[in-house]
């Protein structure tokens, strides 16, 4: 099975929208690894449910307020980033497009954006960094079989130079992914996970194809818990994020155990299918934890005004993954930082018609009760 099509040299014409994007890549990406790609858990009821709870939001729109001066910048970890918007880790890029995570590398640091390396990604942290101009990285993690192996990968992204560690906690298992199984699916044999190279991670697995019982994969043996999270933060001196929250009360734990940071996410429904839209769940969350650690927040960003509604009930920026995906297979780097540079664009454009000068002044008040 071929990896990704032949990918267009430039920005089509007349793509004006993230939407655009994914019209154009599912029309000249192979199938499988369409499934792949943009597949969701079992029926996609919690993948469409992330934009369609965006889309019943609505804005207060507010006049004559003073923007002089306006601008999106915000600062994390003593890091000031142009815009409140970071790539989400997503794996095997090179489904996409040829140049895979290079491709997306390059966009991030033409246009100022945070990126987080998927664990999973076919391209090594240290390739990235070695870049000309390499973006500002953040890594992502899975938990191992063993603890050595998730320090040892850990230790390895932050002397290549990761600014933050993000562990991702909601997938012990592979969701049910039905789309990847009538398309046939079967990752090429020249893509694979290059950081788990030597190791034996349990997460890796390939989701049952043939009905067998999840719990006979032995997967559910090595799952992390909150003593394995506990442990990973006292060896880590770095800021240490999970991924992958979507209750309050787990968000309290998390937040008494003196990590960095929280990213709501449901894993843009491709693991527990029928889970709420991370959007709804994000209000509850930002209020069990306070301003005791910041948040992020992914899964259904379309517009700038979804970025605006995230930070408005509680996110201090978000993440973007599918439509990232879209524009690199449609047109690799130059795609991927002009969606980055319209989503930034309709941000700054919903900012304005709702009086708000800076991300500080993106308050619940902004939105219509």
């Amino acid at each position: 099975m071929k990896s990704a099509t032949s990918p267009s040299p430039a920005v089509p014409p007349g793509i004006a929208s993230a939407a655009d994007y994914e019209i154009w890549a599912r029309d000249h990406m192979d199938a499988g690894a369409w499934s792949y790609l943009d597949g969701a858990g079992a029926d996609g009821i919690t993948a469409r449910a992330n934009q369609a709870a965006f889309a019943s939001i609505r804005l207060r729109s507010r006049v004559l307020r003073p923007l002089g001066g306006a601008h999106t910048r915000l600062s994390l970890h003593g890091h000031m980033h142009a815009h409140p918007i970071f790539i989400a880790p997503t794996a095997f890029q090179a489904l996409a497009h040829p140049d895979a995570e290079h491709a997306t590398a390059m966009a991030a640091a033409a246009t100022g954006t945070a990126m987080v390396l998927s664990m999973q990604s076919g391209t090594a942290i240290e390739a990235l960094q070695r870049t000309a101009t390499p973006p500002l990285l953040w890594f992502q993690l899975y938990a191992q079989a063993q603890r050595r192996d998730t320090l040892a990968l850990a230790h390895r992204a932050l002397n290549a130079g990761a600014r933050a560690l993000v562990l991702t906690v909601d997938a012990p298992v592979n969701g049910v992914r039905n789309a990847e199984v009538r398309a046939g699916f079967r990752m090429p044999a020249d893509i694979r996970p290059v950081h788990l190279d030597g190791l034996a991670p349990a997460h890796a697995k390939p989701a049952p194809l043939g009905g067998q019982p999840l719990f006979d994969t032995g997967m559910l043996d090595a799952a992390p818990t909150w003593d394995d999270i506990a442990w990973l933060r006292e060896q880590i001196n770095a800021p240490l994020w999970l991924k992958g929250i979507m209750d309050p009360d787990d968000a309290k734990r998390a937040a008494g155990l003196g990590l960095d940071g929280l990213i709501v996410s449901n894993h843009g429904g491709r693991c527990l299918d029928t889970l709420p839209a991370t959007i709804e769940a994000l209000p509850a969350i930002a209020s069990a934890v306070g301003n005791s650690l910041p948040i992020l927040m992914d899964g259904g960003i379309r517009r700038g005004t979804d970025i605006l509604k995230a930070i408005a009930l509680g996110a201090r920026a978000v993440l973007i993954g599918r439509p990232v995906l879209h524009a690199l297979a449609t047109a690799g780097a130059p795609a991927v930082a002009h969606l980055i540079q319209m989503l930034r664009g309709e941000l700054e454009v919903a900012m304005a018609l709702t009086g708000c000068r800076c991300l500080d002044d993106i308050g619940p008040d902004v939105i219509w009760p």
